[in-house]
Order: structure tokens, then C-alpha cells, then sequence
């Protein structure tokens, strides 16, 4: 049986790929800086300590561990792009040193494969319908997406024949939230509601049962399959382009409300994600909006 040791598991995305790990009957091992509630997850999980503090003794957490999937993130509630708040070098400190350090310790403990959830954010502005594929060249303009490249470039000089790092590049993950826990869209949704004005965006989205998806499926793909990929293998992970005009429609036929959508925003300039690697390695997300437990 495999044993997954995941950061960041209470966290948006990461409560999804616990869930996925724990469906399949893995043993899963949930690190992070307080016990979660009793019942957050749907079967029983281990927990073991563990911060993003790089002066930390890691080691222990990694006992018996097979998998590593780094979910974590430290950040100012509610934000990741401007997550630093007013402390970009404790915000550095934190997702990059301290990041490492977790990897650092996974691999002397001989963990055999790790997965950093890394981002969409590590490209950066590029030219309008500029198709993001994992060799596009990154360029990010935002300390998070510069956090997060900054980790995959030490990645790729950790990686050996006993650890295989893999990182996994997101769009935004939506989905329903764990229990006590507000969902992504709970706030537009209520100002919608409320007949308070919209603004237009678009952008695109991942269910994070999908991206679950995804991790779960490199986690257990044979070393060779992924060799061709580089020594850290890049995957994008992205479904859909989703329109708030859309998304507030879809909702509004759910929740019975009579007010109209924000207009549309100007999609001709948005950047698409390839996920053709994942796709032939047998990965099939949703394709279309899921509110299942949204509204």
C-alpha cells in the first residue's frame, strides 16, 4: 500500500487530492500546524505536524513515506497573487526556503517522488492567444509566480534516480469546500444575490476533483513514462475558460434569481493552457462547469 504524506491537505486544493488518495485506499498522511476537525476528510488520515518554517527539522514527518505532494502555501488569507501582503521576504522565506527544505528532507528520507503544485502564474503576461504550453518560456511578473519558479528551477537540480521531482502547473481549482469551510465563489455568489454590481472576468478553471485526478495519475506512473519530460517533469493542469457572465447564469437558473449576468469579458486576449501531456498519459477532466455543493 502506498503511503502519500501531503501539506497544505485543509487547503483548498489540497483537501482534494487527500480525498482522491484516500478513495483509492492509500495511506494518507496529513502535515500541517493543527489537527484538522474530526470528519473533514471522508475516511481517517494521520496527521503530523509541519510548518514552512526552513530552520525546522523535517525528517520525522517523512517516516514510511512514499509520496510527497507539496500543497502548502504560506500567504495572506484569500490571496495568492499579493499573498505576500506587507512581508515579501517572510513570504519568499516561507515558499521558497522552507519549501525547499520539506523537499530537502523528503528526499535524504528516501521518498521516492514528490509533486509540487506549482501554478499558472510562473509564465507571466504573454502576447494575446499565446497558447501556454510547459515549455513556454516563464517570465512572472508577481512575487507568487516568482516564488513558485523559483522552486521549480531547484527542483530540476535535486532531482536523481532515487527522487523524482514532478510539478504540476494550475489554473485556479474551484469545487465545494471542506466542512466549516467557505467555497471560492461563496462571496460572488452572495453579492450576486444581493443585485450588487459584478465586474466582467474570465479566466480559466479546474475542478479539484480533476486536478486530484492528476496527481494521483503521475504519482504512480512508471519513472519512464515521464523520463521524457525532463529530470522534474512539467505538467499544465487546466479545464476550462470560464466567463463570470457564464458562471453567474449557471447559477442564477440554480438559485432562482431573476437579474441578469455581468456582460462578457474580452476573451481575445486570454491565454490558454495545453494540457496535452497530461491528456496522453490518460488524464480527462470534466470539460464542462460543475456547481454540484456551489449552489
Amino acid at each position: 500500500m502506498t503511503t502519500v504524506l501531503i501539506s497544505g491537505a485543509t487547503g483548498q486544493a489540497g483537501r482534494f487530492i487527500a480525498e482522491e488518495f484516500l478513495a483509492t485506499g492509500a495511506d494518507v498522511i496529513v502535515m500541517g500546524r493543527t489537527w484538522p476537525a474530526a470528519g473533514f476528510f471522508s475516511e481517517p488520515a494521520e496527521w503530523v505536524a509541519g510548518d514552512l518554517d526552513p530552520d525546522h527539522d523535517f525528517g520525522p514527518a517523512f517516516d514510511g513515506a512514499d509520496v510527497f505532494v507539496h500543497c502548502a502555501l504560506a500567504h495572506v488569507p484569500g490571496k495568492y497573487r499579493g499573498g505576500e501582503g506587507d512581508d515579501p521576504e517572510g513570504f519568499r522565506r516561507a515558499n521558497v526556503d522552507g519549501t525547499l527544505a520539506l523537499m530537502a528532507a523528503a528526499r535524504r528520507a528516501g521518498v521516492g517522488r514528490a509533486i509540487f503544485l506549482s501554478s499558472r502564474a510562473v509564465y507571466g503576461p504573454k502576447p494575446p492567444g499565446t497558447v501556454l504550453t510547459e515549455t513556454t518560456p516563464c517570465a512572472p511578473d508577481t512575487l507568487y509566480g516568482q516564488t513558485k519558479r523559483a522552486v521549480e528551477i531547484a527542483l530540476a537540480g535535486m532531482a536523481s534516480g532515487r527522487f523524482l521531482p514532478l510539478i504540476v502547473r494550475a489554473t485556479g481549482i474551484y469545487g465545494p469546500a471542506g466542512p466549516g469551510r467557505a467555497h471560492k465563489w461563496a462571496g460572488l455568489f452572495a453579492d450576486f444575490a444581493a443585485g450588487r454590481a459584478i465586474a466582467p472576468r474570465i479566466g480559466t478553471e479546474l475542478h479539484g476533483e480533476d486536478l486530484a485526478s492528476a496527481v494521483r495519475l503521475i504519482a504512480h506512473r512508471p519513472a519512464s513514462d515521464l523520463a521524457r519530460f525532463g529530470p522534474a517533469p512539467v505538467f499544465n493542469a487546466s479545464d476550462i475558460l470560464l466567463d463570470r457572465h457564464d458562471l453567474l447564469a449557471a447559477y442564477a437558473k440554480r438559485a432562482g434569481i431573476a437579474h441578469a449576468p455581468p456582460p462578457r469579458a474580452d476573451a481575445t486576449a486570454f491565454n490558454a493552457m495545453d494540457t496535452a501531456r497530461l491528456r496522453a498519459l490518460g488524464w480527462r477532466p470534466r470539460g464542462t462547469l460543475d456547481l454540484t455543493g456551489l449552489a
